[in-house]
């Protein structure tokens, strides 16, 4: 039995997989962000634990003989978060996520501090990323900074709990700016740009190795015969694509969760850092992989769902099955910045093209759209990176919606896969990487592929009839960065 625990933004979720790699099962505990800024999100890294320990409470509570046959334990993880702890190993404040773009403009000074970061790192520099926020810190919180004697992402004080052991996989240590991508390992230069030394980071393994054994007394409190084994593990995305069996060269995924994923599998290393692509180690040995990123996909039409006050299930309800042309709204998805193409922290998002007869139904439309044309610029800009995607599977908690999915088709041009378990998502990838840690397993032979149920294709004349509008939106972003920089005039007294 092997245990797959993902630490998310919105919850923290926890399946139990049996060696025929069948869900036994899975419990979830919602998370809460805290937003103190516009821009700004933070969670406390104790309701985490709080989360985990009632997610591992639960399962071995419904599922009792299987818990106790555990073997070993996987991590999937939020990316970028910056936990700060102290000499004595305490969280110093709260972690700020992968979301948060209040280190804007210490991207640029990174880069200046670290003028080969881009080829070392892979990346652009972009606030969500882990370094930045670092020199955020130095600057505004000073006091925070001179105490702070490591840094750990997420997943990674997750297993420092479970463990006592401070360990980072490559996938989710790629997502700092502190790694040396091609080379998989840290570089001194990216550290010491942020003020830090290697003596901060964690150690290193790959995804798939073992990286400490649970504490004992957390084994005997779910009543586990042997102390399982903690896999490397991987970030949330990679994990995803483990348990997607993305492992080979080629192998893509879209994943429409609170922020959206366009993801393909290399077998090399392959900066594209002027397009926003993301270029980051796989969580299985020798591999990598180019994504590009949305922040606000899923949660785009949350946030629709909690300014209508209307259930995104009523929402969609009031548009028909199939649609047949595009919405005359224009949505801008920008809630809280953008990362593929724009690299663009501050960028807020738009309605356009509203009248006095626009409907709901429309909007919500539009909302769709507006996450599909994000895609879209994505795709052309994977393109650009040498990855030409004909095809991808669809996962997260977007995917139920086959009329969404339908929309993404025809804007994107790829050939959309349902599967037949399409919300597994990271936590199963985890189990798969545990199994992996504990078995010495070859990769090809645990990460298979799921059961794909259904093939959606671009409906030709509606992907005609996005021309237009994919224009429009693209010429809004320019139009509405430009108007956010006008200042306010000074209100002077007569």
């Amino acid at each position: 039995m092997f245990v797959g625990i993902d630490l998310g933004t919105s919850a923290i979720k926890a399946v139990l997989v049996d060696d025929s790699q069948a869900v036994v099962g899975s419990q979830s505990h919602p998370l809460t962000i805290s937003s103190p800024h516009d821009g700004w999100n933070e969670q406390d890294p104790h309701d985490w634990w709080v989360a985990t320990l009632a997610v591992l409470d639960a399962l071995a509570a419904a599922h009792p003989q299987q818990m106790s046959q555990v073997r070993g334990i996987g991590l999937s993880g939020q990316q970028h978060g910056a936990v700060l702890l102290d000499a004595a190993g305490e969280v110093l404040r709260p972690c700020i996520l992968w979301n948060d773009v209040r280190a804007t403009a210490e991207c640029a000074e990174f880069e200046r501090r670290f003028p080969r970061s881009r080829q070392v790192c892979g990346n652009v520099a972009m606030p969500g990323f882990t370094a930045p926020k670092l020199i955020w810190v130095a600057r505004h919180e000073p006091e925070i900074f001179a105490a702070t004697r490591h840094v750990l992402l997420p997943k990674a004080w997750l297993r420092y709990r479970l463990t006592g052991e401070m360990i980072e996989d490559m996938s989710d240590a790629s997502g700092t700016l502190w790694l040396d991508v091609g080379h998989r390992r840290w570089s001194d230069d990216a550290i010491a740009a942020c003020g830090l030394t290697r003596h901060a980071m964690p150690a290193l393994v790959e995804g798939t190795a073992p990286a400490g054994r649970l504490h004992d007394m957390l084994a005997r409190r779910w009543d586990m015969k042997t102390l399982p084994v903690l896999a490397g593990s991987a970030g949330d995305n990679a994990a995803g694509a483990v348990g997607l069996g993305a492992v080979r060269a080629g192998s893509a995924f879209l994943s429409l969760g609170t922020s959206g994923v366009l993801w393909v599998t290399t077998d090399r290393f392959r900066p594209h850092p002027q397009g926003g692509i993301h270029a980051f180690c796989h969580a299985v040995p020798r591999m990598w992989h180019q994504m590009g990123v949305t922040l606000s996909a899923a949660s785009s039409l949350a946030w629709w769902s909690r300014t209508t006050g209307v259930t995104e299930t009523a929402l969609l309800a009031e548009l028909p099955p199939q649609v047949t042309r595009p919405s005359p709204v224009i949505f801008l998805p920008y809630l809280s910045g953008e990362r593929t193409p724009h690299n663009d922290g501050t960028i807020r998002g738009v309605f356009a093209g509203l009248s006095s007869g626009t409907t709901r139904a429309e909007m919500t439309q539009a909302v769709l759209e507006g996450v599909a044309f994000s895609f879209r610029d994505v795709v052309d800009v994977l393109a650009e990176a040498g990855s030409h995607l004909t095809q991808a599977d669809v996962i997260g908690g977007g995917s139920r919606s086959r009329l969404w999915i339908s929309i993404l088709a025809s804007v994107t041009g790829l050939s959309l896969h349902r599967l037949a378990h399409g919300e597994q998502g990271g936590s199963f990838g985890a189990a798969r990487l545990a199994r992996l840690a504990a078995t010495g397993e070859a990769v090809d032979s645990v990460c298979l592929p799921p059961q794909r149920v259904e093939t959606v294709s671009p409906d030709a004349a509606l992907a005609a009839a996005y021309a237009t509008p994919l224009a429009r939106y693209r010429a809004l972003y320019p139009a509405v960065r430009d108007a956010m920089r006008v200042s306010a005039p000074s209100m002077v007294s007569p």
